[in-house]
């Protein structure tokens, strides 16, 4: 039986008796509210924002409200077990936490990415950690003990390049690849074009290039000597546009399971599958990369359907525990929260992301409790979801 989650509220009501309130807010918009007032401008514009106009990524979030839970009452769902399987391992939640590429800037020490994997330590939540990162791999994959991490990847134009991340990754000890698809070159986003704002061409963010033996192979001077002509040069081996090809070899250089994030149409889900994708990662980088989309949510149900026994996992507008459940009613197998975890890493820091996790925890397991399921099975084979009209 999973932890029981729900007890994090007996825990802050009590709390209040002592004249204790809670230091950080268990729901994402004061969270939101919050970070924008301590984040320098350039960085919370840059987590903040979206793709063009910002449809796709309104989208994302307002495509939850189009479904509801259906209750079950006389269950008696006092205990719930909200523990899913994911590549052999059993992970006692259903929630992860999605790649941010700056999330290593979303602290005020810079150090964000370790913070994260901290955090991922202390609640049972996995991360996946992401190729930009201002923290290398060997560091935040050291602090995933007994919750796996996972690594993103961001396919670089040298394959060689790509490889030596896979083989680092595998040495740091996560537990899985998973594929970036739509990110070869950034989407249009006019609130960081207005103030030509790219972190990673200021130096930031990209510290697993500059400790990687290919990448520095490939500079005249060490980026310490010469800043800019490094960052020049990894402007240059960022972005390979992915074919199936590209993500066929990915399969053959590592053992460890491969997941294609961004896939939402049904064919390609059957493709990703067919070269031997162990996941599938349905995703639309939360409105970020490319706008007048469809909400990722909408894409969900076909995606599962046509993915069978792969297990899949999903992130775009997820805010909170209700979200979750909802995902998880639709087929997903495992459940990414983005930018609600910057906003309180930004906001407390790694007690401020642990507590946002332990929010996001509490109200999942509690509506399952009171809508009468006591595990994702029940959620899924009772019909729980119905479209609002």
């Amino acid at each position: 039986m999973t932890p029981d989650y729900g007890a994090f509220q007996l825990e802050i009501y009590l709390a209040g008796t002592q004249g204790l309130l809670p230091r950080y807010p268990v729901d994402a918009e004061s969270l939101e509210r919050k970070a924008q007032e301590v984040l320098p401008s350039w960085i919370w514009s840059y987590v903040a924002g979206g793709c063009g106009n910002e449809r796709t990524q309104r989208a994302n979030v307002d495509a939850f409200d189009k479904w509801g839970i259906v209750p079950r009452m006389g269950v008696g769902a006092t205990e719930r077990d909200l523990s899913v399987e994911l590549f052999g391992t059993t992970l006692p939640s259903p929630v992860f936490m999605a790649p941010i590429g700056v999330i290593g800037i979303c602290s005020q020490d810079f150090h964000g990415d370790l913070a994260v994997a901290r955090a991922a330590e202390r609640t049972g939540v996995p991360a996946v950690q992401s190729t930009l990162s201002m923290d290398p791999m060997e560091e935040t994959g050291a602090i995933h003990q007994e919750t796996p991490g996972f690594f993103q990847l961001y396919m670089p134009k040298d394959r060689d390049l790509a490889l030596s991340f896979i083989q680092r990754a595998e040495q740091s000890g996560y537990k899985g690849i998973a594929v970036t698809m739509d990110t070869w070159t950034p989407g249009w986003r006019p609130r960081d074009l207005n103030t030509s704002n790219f972190p990673q061409l200021r130096g930031m963010c990209i510290s697993n290039y500059f400790t990687d033996p290919n990448f520095l192979g490939k500079l005249a001077k060490s980026p310490e000597e010469d800043m800019p002509s490094a960052i020049l040069t990894w402007a240059g081996n960022f972005g390979q546009p992915i074919t199936w090809d590209d993500l066929a070899w990915i399969r053959e250089a590592t053992d460890l399971p491969v997941m294609p994030k961004g896939i939402c149409h049904p064919d390609d889900v059957r493709r990703a599958i067919d070269v031997g994708a162990d996941a599938i990662y349905c995703s639309n980088h939360g409105g970020r990369q490319a706008n007048g989309g469809l909400p990722a949510l909408q894409h969900l149900p076909e995606v599962v359907a046509a993915a069978g026994d792969t297990p899949v996992l999903f992130d775009s507008g997820v805010r909170d525990g209700s979200d979750v459940v909802l995902a998880l009613a639709l087929g997903a197998t495992a459940v990414g929260v983005g930018r609600s975890y910057a906003y309180a890493l930004a906001v407390g820091g790694e007690d401020g992301l642990v507590h946002h996790l332990r929010s996001i925890l509490a109200e999942a397991d509690l509506l399952m409790a009171i809508n009468g399921y006591p595990t994702i099975a029940d959620l899924r084979a009772d019909g729980a979801v119905r479209r609002v009209m």
